[in-house]
């Protein structure tokens, strides 16, 4: 079992940045293939981002095209931790954001479907003010 837990979110203008951290327990955190997600009101879960696990410390990312250049998120599994950083953010970026982890990934492959994956933390909210 794995929890995951949020933080970093909050209140920022348009044109800010905000650091996303989901901090997971457990010792397999390294070989499970990590995303996040975004849920805006009256909205359905949204893929953002993902990143593979790997053995030889090279990590392949996928990102929603809205995202793309602005985006990056990243892992240090020393750290059991993943990252989301957020820059030229835009009010269309509000939602409540979600890591989640598939512990059945192999190495080297994301997962993008919400569907793929195992476990989920509880959110944080974003908020990006025009």
């Amino acid at each position: 079992q794995v929890q995951l837990v949020e933080s970093g979110g909050g209140l920022v203008q348009a044109g800010g940045s905000l650091r996303l951290s989901c901090a997971a327990s457990g010792r397999t955190f390294s070989r499970y293939a990590m995303g996040w997600f975004r849920q805006a009101p009256g909205k359905e879960h949204e893929f953002v981002a993902a990143i593979s696990w790997s053995d030889i410390n090279t990590y392949y990312t996928d990102y929603t095209d809205s995202v793309k250049g602005r985006f990056t998120i990243s892992r240090d599994n020393a750290r059991n931790t993943l990252y989301l950083q957020m820059n030229s953010l835009k009010p269309e970026d509000t939602g409540v954001y979600y890591c989640a982890a598939d512990k059945d990934s192999g190495a080297l492959y994301t997962t993008l479907a919400e569907s793929g994956y195992d476990y989920w933390g509880q959110g944080t909210q974003v908020t990006v003010s025009s």
